[in-house]
């Protein structure tokens, strides 16, 4: 059976649509991990992923009878691409059932390409029932994502291309897995010819269907799988994915989703190109692999397998790739409420780098603040700031893995402040350098009550500060003279209806 495979990759037409995507050292990322990292750039083809590989090689091999009822597929977005180009390639109407949570990129990329699109159902399975269903009625020609002999092979011709453009023997090839096609396709091709390469398949936590495969010893239903990586959201596995899956592949190796941010930033530092979740998988599940197998000095290769990237979401990214690489770390505080709190507590951090601050006045006994601070030596220096502030009498919580606190709780810190009298409201503005947030909270002083206040550090130029400060009416002449001396750029808030409507003391 794999020799027929190895056939059906070897003679697999994609070349028609497709291009041969180059294999890049990863200079900086291999730098970090005292490893040779090569990245196979699949987001490079002209549709900005892989899928079109597999989806020509099935049509290519149509008949013009079936081809001229018309094909139809479900996807997610990037197997829709692959086939809306191959029927316009070969002159077929395509109908692409997509799920109503895809990104708008990838629906609007294949309405380019002339493919009829359907928005139907959350998830990927309910768009694969409808089409089914479609296909039926109408006649149509159903092409599978992954489950598929031609689909499969055109896949593996990523693999051929890999071990052809390989300077030297690879140790490791990390493969994002969905329903399982690109896996299959490179791992049978890959060990046919190298068994000693390892072929690593790599999933999202909360979408995890061929782990839960591979451990259960046949495909399972998930009842639900997470669309953050939405590339791969396959609550269900291929049949025949499986088996080859089963067969060649090492292991399955499960990610997080910052680690997954954190991997979409890595490919940035690297090739200044932004990868979609899902083709950042690989990446993710390299580091993760060595973090579990600890090594150095080996050859270890990862499919980027598309670019179809909301802007939109850039920001959700770029806020958790931070934790996801463990540069960041997160503390929910408890400090005396008392004028000069903050600034001990600054003081006890010393020069590190202060990310994110969080507060509002809660009671006149205990603050508790929510705090980000920047790390340089990943968990090992997370501990260390985490038993620092106990040691130091503060009563701390770890929130750097509460699913919550990244999600939520980290932009809710505040609310209506119960029994504040005289709160003024200001925003700040100072040159970002580090240490800067202690060096403002020494120039506010101590002797006003600091009762709300806000700073994220954004890495900019200059670091943003909302504060709420107590001044009773008989200081206000000291408070403003004070202000005037302070040096940075200041505005007063006040009467901010936003402030007055979400966060000012209840009247």
């Amino acid at each position: 059976m794999q020799n027929k495979y190895i056939e059906r990759i070897l003679t697999a037409r994609v070349y028609d649509v497709a291009r041969e995507t180059p294999m890049e050292l990863a200079a900086g990322l291999s730098r970090r991990l005292d490893n040779d990292v090569l990245l196979k750039r699949e987001d490079l083809q002209p549709v900005f992923s892989f899928k079109l590989r597999g989806a020509y090689n099935k049509i290519s091999r149509m008949s013009a009878d079936r081809l001229s009822r018309g094909v139809i597929c479900a996807s997610a977005g990037n197997h829709g691409q692959g086939v809306a180009l191959a029927a316009q390639k070969r002159g077929a109407r395509a109908v692409i059932v997509m799920p109503t949570t895809t990104p708008s990129i990838k629906v609007q990329a294949v309405q380019a390409l002339g493919g009829e699109t359907l928005s139907h159902g959350q998830t990927y399975d309910d768009a694969y029932s409808h089409a089914l269903e479609l296909a039926a009625a109408q006649g149509l020609e159903f092409i599978h994502p992954f489950d598929d002999p031609d689909i499969i092979a055109g896949q593996g011709t990523v693999g051929m291309e890999m071990l052809r453009q390989a300077p030297e023997k690879l140790d490791a090839i990390f493969i994002p897995v969905g329903g399982g096609g690109l896996a299959a396709g490179v791992a049978t091709y890959v060990k046919y010819l190298h068994p000693e390469t390892r072929i690593i398949g790599v999933e999202p936590e909360d979408a995890g269907s061929m782990y839960a495969a591979l451990e259960a010893g046949e495909p399972v239903t998930l009842k639900q799988v997470g669309i953050f990586a939405d590339g791969v959201s396959v609550r269900r596995v291929g049949d025949e994915t499986f088996r080859l899956c089963k067969e060649f592949l090492d292991e399955v190796i499960l990610v997080s989703t910052d680690e997954i941010c954190a991997a979409i930033k890595d490919i940035f530092t690297d090739t200044r190109s932004i990868s979609e979740p899902s083709g950042a998988l690989a990446v993710a599940g390299l580091k993760r692999y060595l973090e579990i197998h600890p090594g150095t000095g080996q050859r270890l290769a990862a499919i980027v397998t598309g670019a179809n990237m909301n802007f939109d979401r850039l920001g959700h990214v770029a806020e958790r790739a931070n934790i996801g690489e463990h540069t960041e770390a997160l503390f929910a505080v408890e400090i005396p409420e008392e004028p000069g709190s903050f600034l001990h507590f600054c003081e006890t951090l010393g020069q590190r780098v202060v990310t994110e601050f969080n507060y509002r006045y809660g009671d006149n006994r205990q603050a508790r603040i929510f705090v980000g601070i920047q790390l340089q030596h990943g968990n090992r220096e997370r501990e260390q700031v985490l038993k620092h502030l106990v040691d130091s009498g503060f009563n701390t919580l770890d929130m750097s893995h509460n699913e919550l606190a990244k999600l939520h709780v980290r932009h809710m810190v505040g609310g209506y402040g119960p029994s504040l009298a005289d709160e003024h409201l200001f925003r700040f503005e100072f040159p970002e350098r580090p240490g800067a947030l202690m060096n403002f909270l020494k120039a506010v002083g101590s002797q006003w009550n600091i009762s709300l206040f806000h700073y994220r550090n954004h890495g900019s130029d200059y670091g943003r500060v909302l504060a709420g400060v107590q001044v009773p009416g008989k200081d206000w002449e000291e408070f403003e003279q004070h202000l005037s001396e302070l040096g940075f750029a200041y505005w007063e808030e006040t009467d901010n209806p936003a402030y007055r409507m979400f966060l000012g003391p209840k009247d």
